[in-house]
């Protein structure tokens, strides 16, 4: 996530809420994205530290933990930048320019000069965020899935290019002893099968066989895998696009809330501010008076209702205003008591990290660490692949 200050309840609704899930099911790396913030912002840095500590602090709040996922951020981890150089060695300047995001983000944003190396190359920085951790899955919305594309695009051809690796023969064979006499036989038969028959059936066993093997390593297993297809060492996997839930979280005006619409709630906003923003919320333009009746479907704070509340009070909702038998401010009070009382769970959680910064730097250092462990085992095969480990 790009740090662009304090989040909103459509981050929470659209990004979070599944976050604080998939932290429990997946090894997740949360990263905050300092240098993609400057692909569009160069020119304006003066708070960037600052947004990266609320954004940090928002996570925190929502429920992502650092005992159950790595938070990091993205400058802390140098190897991003050097795989990203790597990378633009490799790729095809045209895969830049179909990125559909590259062609809308300029007419969005025509007050920039987007014309920058950085805004170009920021698809292949995200590759390279992705594939220096060897990502089976990344959680992205629909409109995301092209970059993702892209990355498994960048790592197919890298490891088309350097995937060869010296003594590629004989490393694949102690893989296949290391798996024991009955396993290799196996494997060794259902290579057979796909090679020469093309069964997919028997490399997807294969591929499940290799899985299971418990004591070989990663690299090992690498080698087992490219051996099956008649590749080479698969030295940066190709990861899979995993769709997350689009958000159902609306702006304050019905379209999708956005910092840049002025639409948005804080999810750390004082009470007194989120029920002034909800009480002069648009609603049905039919019900110009108290006694006309409405239609909520037509209504702005009707969204709210179907993210905050009930059925019954949903139920009263609809009776009430299609009847006229309440007002647009009746309707508002129930939204406005449940986004406070969902928005005090994250002040509870904020409070602490708060009272003592030095815990949420502590974090984000613990977390950068490990995250460049990672890194640094995928650069040292990068780097020995391409031919530039020099001992």
């Amino acid at each position: 996530m790009r740090p662009t200050g304090p989040l909103h309840l459509g981050h929470y609704h659209g990004v979070l809420k599944n976050w604080a899930q998939m932290q429990h099911e997946y090894e997740c790396f949360f990263m905050v994205a300092d240098w993609h913030a400057l692909t569009t912002n160069y020119d304006d840095t003066a708070r960037i530290e600052e947004y990266v500590w609320d954004t940090v602090l928002d996570w925190l709040a929502a429920g992502i933990s650092p005992t159950a996922a790595t938070i990091f951020v993205q400058s802390k981890v140098p190897e991003h930048a050097e795989l990203h150089l790597l990378l633009s060695m490799v790729t095809p300047l045209g895969w830049l320019e179909r990125v559909p995001t590259y062609k809308e983000q300029q007419e969005k944003l025509q007050n920039k000069d987007l014309s920058t190396y950085g805004f170009l190359g920021y698809p292949l920085l995200q590759a390279a965020d992705i594939l220096v951790y060897r990502a089976g899955n990344v959680p992205v919305g629909a409109d995301q899935v092209p970059h993702v594309e892209m990355t498994r695009e960048a790592a197919r051809r890298f490891n088309h290019f350097y995937g060869k690796e010296p003594g590629f023969e004989e490393k694949v064979t102690e893989a296949i002893k290391k798996m024991g006499k009955k396993n290799a036989k196996l494997y060794n038969s259902l290579r057979k099968k796909f090679q020469e028959e093309g069964e997919q059936s028997a490399l997807e066993t294969a591929q499940a066989l290799v899985e299971s093997q418990a004591n070989i390593s990663i690299n090992d297993r690498e080698r087992l895998y490219g051996y099956l297809d008649g590749e080479g060492k698969i030295i940066l996997p190709e990861p899979q696009a995993l769709l997350t839930p689009v958000s159902k979280m609306p702006g304050l005006d019905g379209q999708k809330m956005s910092k840049s619409y002025g639409n948005a709630i804080a999810m750390r906003e004082p009470r007194e501010s989120v029920e002034k923003k909800i009480k002069t919320m648009p609603t049905d333009p039919a019900r110009v008076r108290r006694t006309d009746p409405g239609t909520p479907e037509k209504c702005p704070v009707w969204e709210f209702h179907k993210i905050y509340s009930s059925d019954e009070v949903k139920d009263w909702v609809q009776k009430g205003c299609t009847t006229a038998g309440i007002g647009c401010i009746d309707c508002k009070g129930p939204v406005i008591d449940s986004v406070c009382a969902e928005q005090q769970i994250f002040v509870e959680r904020a409070k602490e990290y708060q009272e003592s910064p030095e815990i949420v730097r502590n974090i984000v250092s613990e977390g950068s660490e490990r995250a460049r462990d990672v890194a640094r085992e995928t650069m040292d095969d990068v780097r020995q692949a391409m031919g530039l480990s020099y001992k």
